[in-house]
């Protein structure tokens, strides 16, 4: 067990390892941020900060050396350099290499016995014309790295769009994914200790334009809650086969034939949010406790429903609005530029009744 008073390391600056420090400051530890940015929001909050490259082994050495335990807020990070931290990384390099390399994950996913798309994986625009005709369209081509918030990805949608998408994702290894049919996506976060006890929250509705996550909404629905129990079968044994330690999310897409998954995450994730104030305990302070090994807390809901809205680019600037709302719960994270896509900060309301 890691007591409260000791340090952790967050490898990684940005807005989750920001809502981690201040979760880890709030049961007692300090925080020591492993980030290559000049001024990164996280260390805003934090007690310590190493600004060094991701593949500085030599500072992440150190680094390990000044904390007691590690943990990462992001999946793309070179995993060779942080093996340094050994046993001290939680959740360790397994998962971060699993997730960051979208054909190796969808192989895993499918090996622990969860559905997936049918795909393939493609590294020339001959097997991107192999995928269309085993595949049929529409289908996305997602390279196979360094993707996110819709990044990195192309649709085709008849045969002659094929060039275009190849040229879209400047030819980069990829994987060709069938497009799904679904009514709704939805994301189970899951925390995993180290002795392989598991909690849930309730899984949120998410709706995403132009790929970015706008909003995410509990209770979710009849649709979402009917296939609730059969995606966090599949978490779970995602979270196990990994040996995860810490929280894990797991992005389903609700379909005619159940949950299908679409991506995994091997941290905290931002359809988590609203699990601050709108769980006994959040997303954040769970992965603190599990990181830890501390006692699991209470993931129940503290209201009767909950809502998070993301504030995008310039949307942050509407802040004495959302302010001026006694019910808003404003989160700013100090970010500084507000560049069109970028996410800047959220808002989560509760109904009480």
């Amino acid at each position: 067990m890691i007591t409260p008073g000791s340090i952790i390391g967050i490898v990684g600056g940005g807005q989750l390892g920001r809502m981690l420090a201040v979760a880890a400051a709030q049961l007692g530890y300090k925080c020591h941020i492993f980030d290559p940015h000049e001024r990164p929001c996280a260390a805003d909050v934090a007690a310590d900060f190493t600004r060094a490259a991701y593949d500085d082994t030599a500072a992440l050495a150190a680094f390990g050396q000044a904390v007691d335990i590690a943990t990462y807020e992001f999946e793309n990070l070179p995993v060779e350099p942080l093996r340094v931290l050994g046993d001290k990384l939680r959740p360790g390099t397994k998962s971060l290499a699993v997730a960051q390399d979208r054909a190796e994950e969808k192989a895993f996913i499918e090996a622990t016995g969860a559905r997936v798309a049918p795909w393939r994986s493609v590294s020339s625009f001959e097997d991107v014309e192999a995928a269309v005709a085993e595949l049929g369209v529409p289908i996305v081509l997602k390279t196979r790295r360094y993707g996110y918030d819709g990044k990195g990805q192309a649709w085709i949608r008849s045969p002659e769009e094929a060039a275009a998408a190849w040229d879209a994702i400047s030819h980069e290894p990829a994987v060709a994914e069938a497009g799904v049919s679904f009514a709704a996506e939805f994301s189970v976060i899951v925390a995993r200790w180290a002795d392989g006890r598991t909690t849930f929250w309730d899984s949120p509705d998410n709706v995403h334009r132009e790929g970015i996550l706008r909003t995410s909404t509990v209770p979710s629905g009849d649709l979402i809650a009917s296939q609730t129990a059969e995606a966090r079968e599949a978490a779970a044994s995602i979270a196990e086969a990994l040996r995860h330690i810490g929280v894990l999310t797991v992005e389903f897409f609700a379909s005619a034939d159940g949950p299908v998954v679409n991506e995994i995450a091997p941290r905290v994730h931002n359809s988590g949010h609203w699990t601050i104030e709108g769980a006994v305990t959040s997303q954040f302070e769970q992965h603190i406790r599990a990181v830890c090994d501390l006692p699991p807390g209470s993931t129940d809901l503290a209201a009767a429903a909950v809502a998070m809205d993301n504030l995008i680019g310039d949307e942050v600037h509407g802040w004495r609005d959302l302010l001026a709302d006694p019910n808003a719960h404003v989160h700013i994270y100090g970010k500084g530029e507000a560049r069109p896509g970028r996410k800047m900060g959220h808002v989560t309301r509760l109904t009480l009744k």
